[in-house]
């Protein structure tokens, strides 16, 4: 049986998953937090799952390679030095990287990316995103997720336009965020063009969608070889 380690065990997502992982009869090799033996926990587990902090990542990542454990990291807000560190440790060890572990927020942003390229050019996107007040990044990994699947869609690099001034620039890409209460996460894509438009949007009722998705996807991940992976690919999109 696959052994999950949980990074970030007593956060809400970790939390999640574990209750997720008891429901579901996966095993779990344990879980760490700040402090703790990540680098014994990578020896116990067959795969990781990281939902903790962008500082934590290196880390993960160093132990994830010292012991050859797949890791799948759900944590977001992370900048050009983390991807960086990814990218290179994703040619020794499998590497799934999330923005969002929902199923069916990944299978939402491949009907995006699928929008975006047949409707062409002259279709405005829009991209509206909220969140629960506590929440630090902002667009939201998901959001970004969606704008960079739209971008693919077009055939070129995302480029957000977060804070808006003036008029609409042709071929933006625009997200609005909101913040307040506990919401765990709404998302919706808006393509509109003169006399009509699209609305494709997704609604997180539960935490616990994204807990089964990380658990579906850590379990695919389990003895894959080096590279780095996406929803997309356990999915079969």
């Amino acid at each position: 049986m696959t052994a999950i380690g949980i990074i970030g065990a007593e956060g809400r997502m970790g939390r999640a998953i574990a209750a997720e992982a008891a429901e579901q009869g996966v095993a779990l090799a344990g879980g760490v937090d700040r402090g703790g033996d990540v680098l014994g926990l990578a020896r116990a587990a067959d795969v990781l799952i990281d939902f903790s902090v962008p500082a934590a990542l290196g880390e993960t990542l160093a132990a994830a390679q010292a012991m050859g454990t797949p890791v799948l990291i759900g944590t977001t807000g992370l900048g050009p030095a983390e991807h960086a560190a990814i990218d290179a440790a994703a040619r020794t060890v499998a590497v799934l990287q999330a923005a969002n572990t929902s199923l069916g927020v990944n299978l939402l942003a491949a009907l995006v990316e699928q929008a975006a390229a047949r409707l062409g050019a002259d279709w405005d996107i829009e991209i509206l995103e909220m969140h629960h007040r506590h929440k630090v990044d902002a667009p939201s990994g998901t959001a970004l997720l969606l704008g960079h699947a739209a971008a693919a869609g077009r055939g070129h690099a995302l480029t957000p336009v977060v804070d808006r001034m003036g008029a609409r620039r042709p071929g933006d890409i625009g997200f609005a965020v909101l913040r307040g209460g506990s919401v765990a996460g709404d998302h919706q894509v808006i393509l509109a063009a003169e006399g009509e438009r699209i609305e494709l949007g997704h609604r997180a009722e539960s935490r616990a969608i994204f807990a089964r998705g990380a658990l579906r996807a850590a379990l695919w991940l389990a003895g894959r070889g080096p590279g780095r992976y996406a929803m997309k690919d356990v999915l079969g999109l």
